[in-house]
């Protein structure tokens, strides 16, 4: 293997599967704003970078910038280095304080929902009253899995993460851009970028229950596949929650 290929080659599987997400979904069409939200971690920065590398082969018109949202309890984002880094990648940038712990009513505890709710309402109103008509998520391939699987277990519901979310409310649509990507191929391209020893994790970010149905999806797939190649079969699960023929689903309470 060539020292050229060993380099490029995350980033380049990085961004073929980003443009394959979105011409086939439709995410980014002539003449969108899109917001990107930032935290500081890996896969919103690889998003950054990928949405910016990819726009060559796109070949239409859309701008990028990308907002991160502050908070009182979180204060490792090293957020001159992510600045750095998306004005390298002509993305400009937007810090936004959101006290969340602050928000928190008498009696009730920080938790990860409760951060995830306000975070998203501030991202909605800033898109809203700055014109962008999208507003992109890092998660992953692994993480649409992963969340189906525990709505699965945990509620009973057959509810995912949509790689593409129309707002009734709010003149904006969510996207996912790295849907079809692994959490290990963001991982390596962001090795590759030299973003990974820039990044920061949330110090709530630490949810059992998703680490143990990440091990359980694993051991499942491992079982179905006999090997450790993971990718065919997450993406088999991720076209069937798209696909699904809901009238053979069991209509018994």
């Amino acid at each position: 293997m060539s020292r050229f290929f060993k380099k490029t080659n995350a980033s380049e599987i990085v961004k073929k599967l980003t443009v394959k997400s979105v011409m086939e979904r439709s995410l980014i069409k002539e003449g969108d704003k899109v917001l990107i939200a930032v935290s500081g971690g890996k896969d919103s920065s690889v998003l950054s970078w990928a949405l910016s590398a990819i726009k060559p082969a796109l070949k239409f018109e859309y701008t990028l910038s990308a907002l991160h949202i502050s908070t009182d309890f979180c204060a490792c984002c090293k957020k001159s280095a992510l600045c750095k880094r998306l004005e390298e990648w002509s993305i400009p940038f937007t810090d936004l304080f959101v006290p969340v712990i602050g928000r928190l009513k008498e009696g009730e505890k920080m938790n990860c929902y409760w951060c995830s709710t306000q975070r998203r309402t501030e991202l909605l109103k800033y898109a809203v009253e700055n014109g962008f008509n999208k507003i992109a998520l890092g998660h992953h391939l692994d993480d649409i899995i992963e969340t189906f699987f525990m709505n699965l277990c945990s509620k009973g519901t057959l509810l995912a993460m949509p790689i593409l979310l129309e707002y009734r409310k709010y003149p904006v649509t969510l996207i996912r851009p790295l849907a079809l990507l692994e959490e290990k191929q963001i991982i390596a391209c962001a090795a590759e970028q030299n973003i990974l020893k820039n990044t920061c994790t949330c110090p709530y970010g630490q949810n059992s229950k998703r680490r143990d149905m990440r091990n359980r999806i694993a051991g499942f797939i491992k079982d179905t596949s006999g090997s450790t190649d993971s990718g065919d079969i997450k993406r088999r699960i991720l076209k069937a929650l798209s696909e699904g023929e809901i009238d053979y689903l069991s209509d018994v309470p």
